[in-house]
């Protein structure tokens, strides 16, 4: 079965954006492990938002790999030529992500943002949750946990420092 990771990077005070989005604050002096990761995917899933941001970068980030965007627009155009891979989702979130962990392929991405993180972990969805926070407080922004209703317990698999003061900390996610 296929595993559902969250890889993603936060501020200290746990924000993933600025509230208009931006990410300018995020390093992008080292790879932190993004290459291997990357590399483990074959599949993404994000929220509408988080894509649409992700459009403005320079180059269209996600070349080789299947990218589910999850909409609440039923029609949805797509933006560029990148985007033969990309594919919107209206219906039910859970189900549609059941479905594709029971497929066969390598592990899937879930890139965010809040609001479809929140809803995978209250289902019981997200196996690893790998965290890159940086030595930043925003003070305001996007939470990275927006509306989580129960408990969920982790188990640190492993912790990395960084000279620029980033941590990560990969987590396996308890399930039952």
């Amino acid at each position: 079965m296929r595993k559902v990771k969250l890889f993603i990077a936060s501020s200290l005070d746990c924000y993933i954006a600025r509230e208009d989005g931006g990410i300018d604050w995020l390093f992008t002096d080292a790879d932190y492990g993004y290459t291997k990761f990357y590399d483990s995917i074959d599949t993404i899933i994000v929220g509408r938002k988080s894509y649409d941001q992700s459009l403005t970068l320079d180059e269209y980030p996600y070349k080789g790999k299947k990218v589910y965007v999850f909409t609440r627009n039923k029609v949805r155009k797509k933006n560029n030529n990148n985007e033969q891979d990309v594919e919107y989702i209206d219906t039910n979130i859970q189900d549609f992500v059941t479905n594709l962990t029971q497929s066969i392929g390598k592990d899937v991405w879930l890139l965010g943002g809040g609001e479809i993180v929140s809803v995978l972990l209250n289902a019981g969805l997200v196996d690893e949750i790998i965290l890159s926070i940086h030595p930043i407080i925003l003070g305001t922004g996007i939470p990275l946990l927006r509306n989580i209703q129960k408990e969920v317990n982790l188990k640190l698999e492993n912790s990395l420092s960084f000279e620029s003061g980033l941590m990560q900390l990969c987590y396996k996610v308890l399930k039952g």
